[in-house]
């Protein structure tokens, strides 16, 4: 018998050991490793080369080549001996004999019989050799198809090195580690691999698995000709069971509910959200005539309508479809029901035609029919009593939060039982802004659309110019008493001071303390983010709004911009069913986007006083050693505070769930924010991403939204945090992002850019109100824009310049 086995000869380890074997399956299975032979163990008995070898040698090409080792145990489901017999590189052709008895005799080496004898007990022997050709390699390592640290299958572990991987796997230099999951992730800046080889050698890991069944550590190179795998053998440490598939899709969306949660969001206030957003939208679906039976059978619909992905908060859009698809009508006109979303990218085909009744045919689409004329009935009556439901609505919500309940002096059980009232009291009752903001949405949408068919692009600039000057909307209130009170520090000549000092700098001047008391009176539930239960409101801390005061000390008073009364007959001189369609259009619908300001100023109020109301649970159970401190009850949900005073709470040990939050909170603060939209399938709890640097767009001018009229060229302030960045009177604001509680720094702006929103969006109608230039929805603004950078914004067009770029 030959002491000599050719590649495609090398079946059986009693011959020739597992991984030569191995070797010889990844060859049979398509994978083109190195050419290779083996030479048999028993060869070795003497020391004379064995017949045959020179031929052998000859078979493989030229040199140099790879002496290595491959006994009976070796790259076993059990034991892989990995390290212990020597390897041999770079051997010349003449000396292949001499490496192979080094190989064979290194089976005896007492590292080998230690290793043996703590692992399988077996007696020394020498190993089979595998003589291969030696790949010129660039760079070289190893890939676990599944994590042997963790035990997560799915996820392949990749270390890599420049040139031979040899000094790897021997330990003597570390190497540069990448994962790969559902994304790539690597070092920040790779010096071995990029993205795209990391990918090609998880795939190859990956099939290397699939063919032999099990997953598997691969070592591999890239050379001048690509990559090859050099053996493969199976992971030995033990990994966690094989999930079943779960194809279920999620998609997570942050487009719209930025606006309202912008970044890091504590685990009280999503858990808040969930259940206003749950029980809002119960009542929103009924109104339009889904039965209490069908909203029973969605609850969990409802009740999972958002996602917290990281920290931060998403729409989980899956559910916000199957809750449209509750609506009558819905089958009949889809692509309208999904504008409804407001996202920017439509829904995938396999959500739609999955969710919700197939178009409706015949009968049944007279019976759809049928059922819309009966909403649109419900919703013209709806509208009809609209001011007496936004009556009894204020009434109801003043009751509730005036009632003269003390929060400082109440202990935790009469503090639960307050929050459970307000609950059912206001939650379960929020009609009067749900038929308002429904109303609101069609009627503007209605009446842009009607002025642009019958006006054409001068119909879009009327819209925008008529939507302002309504002087009640209670957003644009802010500003203008910060300009008021603005100008009297500039008159008393205090503006340093009051920067400096803060309210201490008013004791001589009661006039203008009067004017921040009452500013703070009916406005100090408004801060930056002011939906976070977790932000610290003006009341607390009225910081941003004296130096927002201070720093409008040089301008005037801001006032209102004054409404445009279009000229009806001039516009639709021959036509008066236009003229008085449009007329009455346009009047209802600023009264819709006026009551949707006002109403969503009350929603402030609500959270407002849930904050003070959790706030003093916290310093309950702060007072009984529950938690560290009263902000600590941010770092719980309200289930967990609530059942800890009501009896249901699971775990009495508060104080650590408080510790594991923080810390998840604070690795995932320092993380860059995730992407707009989250596509994942199976369990949702640990969605991944994949990161995708951002690119400056060198561009000198683009277009968006223009929301508010006026041309402005001034200096560019890219703000992120309100509360810690300032705006020079003047300036031009861009920001990712407004809330209500940005209003201090309108008020010194002389126009805005913000990359998300949308002509109903706040930061839009406050512009309007105020007479600022606006543009919205100019994704990419912060990044595109310079701090400090001259820009010009015409908020008419929507067309910003960058006036210093070089093209």
């Amino acid at each position: 018998m030959s002491h000599i086995v050719a590649q495609d000869a090398a079946l059986h380890v009693h011959e020739v050991g597992g991984k030569a074997v191995a070797l010889s399956r990844l060859s049979g299975f398509g994978f083109n490793p190195p050419a290779f032979f083996v030479i048999r163990a028993d060869a070795f008995e003497t020391d004379d080369s064995v017949a045959g070898l020179d031929d052998a040698i000859a078979g493989l090409g030229e040199g140099p080549f790879a002496v290595r080792s491959s006994a009976r145990q070796e790259d076993g489901a059990e034991h892989s001996h990995a390290g212990q017999f020597d390897t041999v590189l770079n051997v010349a052709a003449k000396d292949v004999w001499q490496a192979a008895m080094q190989v064979w005799k290194s089976g005896f080496s007492e590292t080998v019989a230690t290793y043996r004898a703590v692992k399988s007990g077996g007696s020394a022997e020498g190993p089979a050799v595998i003589v291969q050709r030696m790949i010129d390699a660039v760079s070289a390592g190893v890939a676990f198809s599944a994590d042997p640290v963790t035990g997560q299958r799915g996820q392949v572990v990749i270390s890599a090195i420049d040139g031979l991987g040899e000094r790897l796997v021997s330990g003597e230099e570390d190497g540069e580690d990448w994962r790969v999951g559902a994304t790539v992730s690597g070092p920040s800046d790779p010096k071995v691999l990029t993205k795209e080889q990391a990918q090609d050698v998880a795939d190859l890991a990956r099939k290397a698995e699939a063919r032999f069944g099990a997953p598997q550590d691969i070592e591999w190179a890239f050379d001048a000709d690509g990559l090859h795998i050099l053996q493969s053998r199976p992971i030995t440490t033990a990994l966690l069971p094989e999930p079943q598939p779960d194809t279920s899709l999620t998609i997570f969306d942050n487009s719209n509910i930025v606006e309202s949660y912008p970044g890091m969001v504590g685990p009280l206030t999503y858990s808040f959200a969930v259940h206003v957003y749950a029980r809002v939208y119960r009542a929103f679906v009924s109104l339009l005539g889904v039965s209490d039976q069908t909203i029973a059978m969605n609850s969990a619909v409802f009740g999972n309508m958002l996602g917290r992905v990281d920290g931060r908060v998403y729409y989980n859009l899956v559910n916000w479809y199957r809750a449209l698809a509750l609506l009558p009508g819905f089958s009949l006109n889809r692509a309208y029901m999904e504008t409804m979303m407001g996202v920017s990218t439509p829904m995938p085909e396999e959500v739609t035609s999955a969710i919700g009744p197939p178009p409706a045919q015949g009968a049944a689409r007279v019976r759809e029919y049928l059922k819309l004329v009966k909403v649109g009935a419900g919703l013209l009556w709806q509208a009809a009593r609209l001011p007496k439901t936004r009556a009894r609505f204020y009434d109801r919500l003043n009751a509730a939060l005036d009632g003269g309940f003390d929060t400082e002096t109440a202990g935790p059980t009469a503090l639960a039982a307050e929050y459970r009232r307000i609950e059912s009291t206001l939650l379960d009752r929020w009609d009067a802004p749900l038929v308002n903001d429904f109303l609101c949405m069609i009627a503007f949408g209605a009446s842009r659309n009607l002025l642009e068919k019958w006006l054409g692009p001068e119909g879009l600039v009327l819209h925008n110019d008529v939507m302002i000057g309504q002087g009640d909307i209670i957003s644009a209130e802010p500003a203008q008493r910060i300009a008021r009170m603005g100008q009297m520090v500039g008159d008393a000549g205090i503006a340093d001071a009051l920067r400096e000092q803060g309210l201490g700098a008013l004791g001589v001047h009661p006039e203008i303390a009067q004017e921040v008391r009452f500013y703070l009176e009916k406005f100090g539930d408004r801060c930056t983010e002011e939906l976070k239960l977790e932000s610290i409101p003006l009341s607390e801390d009225p910081t941003s709004l004296l130096q927002a005061v201070a720093a409008s000390a040089s301008r005037g008073v801001v006032a209102s911009h004054d409404a445009r009364d279009p000229d009806w007959d001039e516009l639709f001189p021959k036509n008066p069913i236009k003229r008085v369609c449009a007329k009455w259009i346009i009047t209802w619908t600023k009264a819709r986007v006026r009551d949707r300001e006002n109403l969503r100023f009350e929603r402030t109020r609500i959270f407002g006083y849930t904050r003070r109301v959790f706030l003093a649970l916290g310093r309950e159970f702060e007072a009984r050693g529950l938690l560290a401190s009263r902000r600590d009850v941010f770092f719980l949900t309200t289930e967990e505070v609530l059942g800890a005073v009501e009896g249901y709470g699971l775990s009495p040990n508060l104080k650590a769930l408080v510790e594991l939050r923080k810390a998840e909170d604070a690795a995932a603060a320092l993380r860059p924010d995730p992407p707009e939209r989250i596509e994942l399938r199976g369990p949702a709890i640990a969605p991944t991403w994949e990161e995708t640097p951002v690119e400056r767009d060198a561009a000198k001018q683009r277009t968006a939204t223009g929301c508010s009229a006026g041309q402005v060229k001034a200096r560019a302030r890219v703000i992120r945090d309100p509360r810690t960045e300032a705006l020079a009177p003047g300036d031009i604001l861009v920001a990712r992002h407004t809330d209500p509680g940005w209003i201090a720094v309108f008020s010194n702006a002389s126009a805005i850019v913000v990359e998300r929103g949308s002509l109903l969006s706040h930061s839009a109608i406050v512009a309007r109100e105020l007479g600022i230039p606006c543009v919205v929805g100019l994704k990419g603004a912060t990044q595109w824009i310079s701090d400090g950078e001259m820009i010009s914004v015409d908020g008419a067009t929507g067309q910003v310049e960058r006036c210093d770029a070089d093209v």
